[in-house]
């Protein structure tokens, strides 16, 4: 293996590890936000005892537990499969993180197609809860799988379509490009002023996006797959231990994940006014992260806010509301574009 080879896999080795480190190191923290304010909004202490008076320490406690629980493997299941799917869900949200841009130089890889890779690495996601549901041998399970892929397959639909409508306005796939793009001035009277595509014509498709993503999580109220009163644990149901936990380190580093995209898409990502390159190197990752905890305390908000929807009034949403609306908004922007 020659010199430039070696320094390849070293710089994809790092840059892993560094990605790795920091969905582990968000989801604790996302985690313990979510207890403590979904208590708070119902009039409740919740985590008070694990690390002190605030309860800190709660997320860390319960991850121990986890780990001290029997690894259970049913005996009819597809046992290859059964292992796998807890992984597959946990990688493709790890995978995201690649081309998310912290900064004009701080990106693990910079992507020409980005926004294409994105939807394209979603989209694993859906296959190992499949993989779950179909592979557990139990009835509830396969309901949950089910459900799950009928959802996120009506959901995918907006979330590409809002994505389209940023890309035409943008005119690259680039994640970085996009940011430039948000981040290029634009002449408003005698004044030049940058602003983010969310106040430039894109706040119908950050709506569907929004929408899209917490359908695509399968969080409240679009929690059909899982469903507690319907289901049991849907597709969890048979699942125990470390493997429980990466779902729910999954499903958490899947909401960072689209949190962060919402900052890149929308809302201008790393981007500072009158900043210069070198300081939005330094400080691009504290705005992109502001900015994506802004999106993140949206969904632990709705969670307690909102009832679970029935299955057709997820799918009358999808097909009847959010897709025709998102065409529609995709033609107007494309039509701006062209004139304008």
């Amino acid at each position: 293996m020659d010199l430039t080879t070696g320094y390849f896999w070293l710089d994809t080795l790092i840059k892993v590890a560094v990605v790795l480190g920091l969905v582990m190191g968000l989801a604790l923290p996302v985690i313990y936000a979510e207890v403590k304010l979904m208590a708070h909004m119902q009039n409740r202490v919740g985590p008070y005892y694990a690390g002190g008076r605030f309860g800190w320490a709660q997320p860390i406690a319960d991850g121990l537990k986890f780990v001290q629980k029997e690894d259970l493997v049913p005996r009819e299941a597809d046992s290859a499969v059964f292992r796998t799917a807890p992984y597959v869900v946990i990688m493709a949200a790890v995978a995201t993180f690649v081309v998310i841009p912290f900064g004009p130089g701080v990106v693990a890889r910079d992507l020409d197609l980005g926004a294409f890779y994105l939807l394209a690495i979603s989209s694993i996601g859906t296959l190992g809860v499949l993989m779950a549901g179909w592979s557990s041998a139990n009835k509830y399970s396969l309901v949950g799988g089910l459900r799950a892929a009928a959802q996120l397959i009506a959901y995918e639909l907006p979330l590409l379509l809002a994505v389209l409508a940023v890309v035409i306005q943008a005119g690259t796939m680039s994640l970085n490009g996009i940011v430039e793009a948000q981040g290029a001035p634009l002449q408003i009277g005698s004044i030049q002023v940058s602003l983010p595509y969310i106040l430039t014509g894109q706040i119908v498709s950050f709506v569907i996006f929004l929408i899209a993503m917490v359908a695509e999580l399968s969080r409240i109220p679009f929690d059909m797959p899982i469903a507690e009163s319907e289901l049991t644990m849907g597709y969890l149901t048979e699942y125990s231990s470390v493997r429980f936990s990466m779902f729910f380190l999954g499903e958490y580093a899947s909401l960072i994940a689209f949190s962060l995209v919402v900052a890149t898409l929308f809302l201008g990502g790393y981007y500072v006014p009158w900043v210069s390159e070198a300081w939005l190197n330094a400080i691009g990752p504290l705005v992109v992260f502001a900015k994506g905890a802004l999106i993140v305390f949206f969904a632990l908000w709705i969670r307690s806010t909102f009832p679970r929807l029935r299955e057709d009034q997820l799918q009358t949403m999808a097909w009847r509301w959010l897709i025709p609306i998102a065409l529609v908004n995709v033609m107007v922007i494309s039509f701006f574009k062209v004139v304008i």
